[in-house]
């Protein structure tokens, strides 16, 4: 039997490149204002997304897309208690895979005026098996037919 590594599915469960949406409420950052400084909305400092994909969807073919609402505070720090799904793929066991994942996002707190503020958004999580080679995941290294992880 192979061993597989827990590393983050980047192929499987990828960041889309639409990413991070700044919601819209009171903490969203303005436009910038290059007089007193940059404004812009937090961003994932994580070089792959740390979701792991279920190995029996994956094996499976099942995939879809899960989109969770996150608040950041002025620190970059997710704050847990206010994580949910905004958007569930219609999985179960894929929405609460991406919910495993956010204890290991990291992020820049987003700015207004240069200064970290706290602000709420919007994380789309794919869950795609097949993923395509423009969409920046890296190849898995488990051998194919096999799961990751």
């Amino acid at each position: 039997m192979a061993h597989h590594s827990n590393r983050p599915a980047a192929m499987s469960a990828t960041l889309l490149a639409a990413g991070l949406i700044a919601c819209g409420n009171s903490n969203s950052p303005p436009p910038a204002d290059t007089a007193t400084g940059a404004s812009s909305p937090p961003t994932l400092l994580n070089e792959e997304l740390p979701v792991a994909y279920p190995g029996t969807l994956w094996a499976r073919g099942i995939g879809g897309e899960v989109t969770l609402k996150l608040f950041v505070d002025s620190t970059g720090a997710v704050v847990p208690d206010s994580t949910r799904v905004e958007g569930s793929s219609g999985e179960p066991q894929l929405d609460a895979a991406a919910l495993r994942g956010v204890p290991e996002m990291r992020f820049s707190p987003a700015l207004i005026r240069g200064r970290p503020v706290s602000s709420t958004l919007l994380v789309p999580v794919l869950f795609n098996r097949e993923a395509p080679a423009d969409s920046g995941a890296v190849a898995d290294s488990t051998a194919p037919g096999e799961p990751p992880g």
